[in-house]
């Protein structure tokens, strides 16, 4: 197993395969009691995914961890504040909000959204929204 993680760090998922495939499980075996048929075909479908040498070389995460513990200060220090309550479309649209600040794309969302819809006011965007609370 060791081996074939260097392999995809690497970029070698095809040499991946090629290990897997000589050693899957005949097809009259079902899923559940196939796992190295089930993980080639994992790999297999999601090779444009799975750029990992590139993904370390940007220093990007290639791990689920940071993505599935984000939900702690994305999701859930907004949406689980003592007597908050959520429709599930408005919560949606806070949390893709939350998610362009994160990622520092706040202020060219707020552009962009102003350059497609230049003939609409924005009664949204924060400057208007600080102005009107004021």
């Amino acid at each position: 197993m060791e081996t074939q993680k260097g392999a995809l760090k690497g970029g070698r998922l095809d040499a991946v395969l090629q290990a897997l495939a000589g050693h899957c499980e005949p097809p009259e075996a079902d899923d559940e009691h196939a796992p190295v048929r089930t993980c080639h075909r994992y790999l297999g479908a999601r090779a444009d995914q799975l750029n990992y040498r590139q993904a370390l070389a940007e220093g990007l995460p290639i791990g689920s961890g940071e993505i599935e513990s984000a939900h702690r200060y994305v999701a859930q220090q907004r949406l689980k504040r003592p007597g908050a309550w959520w429709r599930v479309e408005h919560a949606e649209h806070m949390l893709a909000l939350r998610i362009n600040r994160i990622n520092g794309d706040w202020n060219a969302y707020w552009k962009a959204l102003a350059q497609s819809r230049s003939a609409v006011v924005n009664d949204n965007s924060p400057n208007e929204s600080l102005r009107r609370t004021a």
